[in-house]
């Protein structure tokens, strides 16, 4: 039997996007999904499936947290996998970025991230369960204005070896660094788009195209399923090679 059928996996920000990837990832292999989604027009159509429960809310808001782990612990009666997806992104200038830009950013990307990771933790705890949080290559490289954006994705990284201490050795908790990732096609439908790559955005990656959601998914996977049995604590680049790349001007 695979190792994902009937078992249970809560996705936020799982209702497009790479979040959106993750969900059917998870439904092709038999498991059923929640998600918690801020979209509306997203969780609509992420619940589409009917092995996937759509819970509309923030994960910067408490009571939206537990609304969703109590929405799969009460209607599935188990929670194996949670997967902190959901976060914003947005960039200017440092002089100006508001404490309340800041709070905003910190917020839903890191915060959330917590929130979620502790009102689930008994629940993976019961089922040996596997939590994969969503960071960046922002997290190790930035461009200017970046600053709360970065700042999110770097903590993101050391939120994901102190919970692998904590909630080890029941939770294996692990982190992936997406780099470029077109999300075009996996948009809420009203804003679907085709996208428009040139050849040197392919190229400037040493795996020679830029990342699918769908790379993201399966890397996902992977490290939730038993053959990442001894992995713990630890971050995946998912780039294509692209911050191994040397760059000088010439």
């Amino acid at each position: 039997m695979d190792f994902f059928r009937d078992k249970v996996a809560l996705v936020t920000g799982g209702g497009q996007g790479i979040g959106l990837a993750v969900t059917q990832a998870f439904l092709d292999r038999g498991s059923s999904v929640v998600i918690l989604e801020r979209d509306a027009e997203a969780a609509g159509q992420g619940a589409e499936s009917g092995r996937v429960l759509a819970v509309c809310g923030d994960v910067a808001a408490e009571a939206d947290v537990l609304a969703a782990v109590g929405t799969a612990t009460r209607e599935f009666g188990r929670l194996d996998f949670l997967v902190n997806n959901a976060g914003i992104s947005e960039f200017m200038p440092l002089e100006q970025c508001s404490l309340d830009d800041w709070n905003r950013i910190i917020g839903v990307n890191l915060t959330g991230m917590f929130l979620c990771a502790k009102h689930a933790a008994p629940a993976l705890r019961a089922c040996r369960g596997a939590m994969i949080n969503i960071a960046s290559t922002r997290a190790f490289q930035s461009e200017p204005g970046s600053e709360a954006y970065a700042a999110s994705k770097g903590g993101i990284v050391a939120l994901t070896h102190a919970l692998a201490l904590s909630l080890g050795p029941h939770v294996r908790v692990n982190c992936i660094a997406p780099g470029w990732i077109d999300v075009s096609n996996w948009k809420k439908r009203s804003a679907r788009e085709q996208a428009e790559l040139r050849s040197v955005d392919h190229e400037q990656h040493p795996a020679g195209r830029v990342g699918r959601p769908e790379d993201v998914a399966e890397a996902a996977l992977f490290l939730c399923s038993d053959k990442a049995g001894f992995i713990t604590g630890e971050c995946l680049v998912l780039d294509g090679g692209m911050t191994r790349k040397m760059i000088y001007a010439e």
